[in-house]
């Protein structure tokens, strides 16, 4: 089983992963982009500022989100499987681009991850005074420098592509304590632990 934890940065989806690994050391957990040798490398240009081209930045989200679904993903179908971003984040943040419609971006990652969407996907929503004291504390990557009002964009995008979708979900409140959210989570994923 698949489940993509997805959110915009410092929403804290990777902190509540990692405590999930804590206890459950057996859960694979992997992220996009950069959980695949290949992964690593499209992650520093995407993050680096590297490239001009909206087409580029889509396609190369693409094939890694191919390349780790070949890699990662098809070979542990049989275990629970925490995924730090998937394929909603990529419909997310080319939607806020503007450039692309949604038909065409389903499509598209159909097509990457082989037509084998996750079973569950666990959005994190936070809000722009969060975002704000978050986002201070740390050095901001090329996507980051585009704006808070374009990473709340991109979890409005994230939420509504979900819903579009009628993919089982849980959303979550990224503001609320570490360790309620924590006890949200285990609660949905208890059949899967």
């Amino acid at each position: 089983m698949v489940v993509l934890f997805e959110g915009i940065d410092t929403c804290g989806k990777t902190t509540q992963i990692e405590l999930i690994k804590e206890l459950h050391p057996e859960v694979i957990t992997t992220k996009e982009p950069g959980g695949t040798p290949f992964g690593k490398k499209a992650r520093e240009i995407l993050l680096g500022d590297r490239l001009s081209s909206k087409n580029s930045e889509l396609l190369l989200f693409l094939a890694d989100r191919a390349e780790h679904y070949h890699e990662v993903i098809k070979p542990n179908k049989d275990r629970l499987i925490l995924s730090d971003r998937g394929f909603i984040s990529g419909i997310g943040y080319a939607l806020a681009g503007g450039e692309f419609d949604f038909d065409t971006l389903v499509m598209l990652n159909r097509f990457a991850l082989q037509g084998d969407f996750p079973e569950k996907i666990i959005l994190f929503l936070t809000d722009l005074e969060t975002l704000q004291r978050r986002m201070g504390q740390k050095e901001p990557d090329a996507i980051e420098m585009r704006g808070l009002e374009y990473l709340l964009e991109v979890q409005e995008h994230m939420r509504l592509s979900i819903l579009r979708l009628g993919i089982p979900h849980l959303f979550v409140d990224a503001t609320d304590d570490i360790s309620a959210i924590h006890s949200t989570i285990t609660h949905y994923l208890r059949n899967s632990l």
